[in-house]
């Protein structure tokens, strides 16, 4: 399975709803405020079966997350997540005049340009996400 660790409170609802874990065939966990020595308050996800994660997407709603992969009840991958450098997606620029809002074909791709503001722009006309 998959366990999400120190994410930060309050954002494990966003990560449910963002991996659309709902949708899902098998158990998920999701516990929130958990005490964390590290964090203070943190909260945690873990799905009862191995399923193809949006890091991302997950790194962009919730960096510093870690992610560990579970086999057996042994941890055999574990992976820290920062904010990515590109993202691209079920995402939409909010620009109208974008070339991604009249080419349908043509994916919104944005890039990491401020990782102190957590700020992103369109590759195509630089409005912020």
């Amino acid at each position: 399975g998959i366990v999400t660790r120190h994410s930060a409170a309050g954002r494990g609802r966003a990560v449910y709803a963002l991996l659309h874990l709902s949708n899902l065939d098998c158990m998920v966990a999701l516990i929130t405020n958990a005490s964390s020595v590290k964090m203070g308050r943190k909260d945690i996800i873990k799905i009862d079966e191995a399923i193809e994660l949006d890091t991302d997407a997950l790194g962009y709603v919730d960096p510093g997350v870690t992610v560990s992969i579970i086999q057996g009840g042994k941890t055999i991958e574990k992976k820290k997540l920062d904010l990515p450098l590109e993202l691209e997606g079920d995402l939409h620029c909010k620009n109208p005049r974008c070339i991604t809002s009249t080419e349908q074909e043509l994916a919104p791709v944005f890039k990491l340009t401020d990782r102190a503001k957590r700020e992103y722009r369109c590759i195509y006309c630089e409005s912020k996400f």
